[in-house]
């Protein structure tokens, strides 16, 4: 699997960074991708739908840990350079902690 492209359309928010779509294998788009600072940091949250019990529940997602990896470093890698041209860096983004939860999809990250 190859990540061909990746979107970022950084927003200024407390808890979502930014909206993401990336494409596979220059043949697949997965969009609603976002970038969350959550607790612990920076992590990607994949497109999720309100179940009717008010739970969220990911419509896509990695099968494995290499590939959330593969698909993390990737959308943090263009995610930076996005950064770089508003003049923030991925380092002061992960270390500026806010807090209030306007979010609430945040707790959903599987690797809290």
């Amino acid at each position: 699997m190859e990540i061909t492209e990746v979107k970022v359309f950084a927003v200024n928010e407390e808890r979502l960074k930014a909206y993401v779509t990336i494409t596979i294998d220059g043949c697949f788009v997965i969009r609603d991708l976002k970038v969350i600072n959550g607790n612990n940091g920076l992590f990607v949250a994949m497109p999720s739908k309100k179940r009717k019990d008010g739970q969220f529940k990911d419509i896509c997602h990695p099968l494995n840990n290499e590939t959330r990896e593969k698909i993390e470093n990737k959308i943090f890698e263009v995610y930076e350079e996005e950064l770089k041209k508003m003049g923030q860096t991925l380092e002061q983004m992960t270390i500026a902690k806010t807090s209030g939860n306007k979010y609430d999809e945040s707790d959903d990250d599987p690797r809290n």
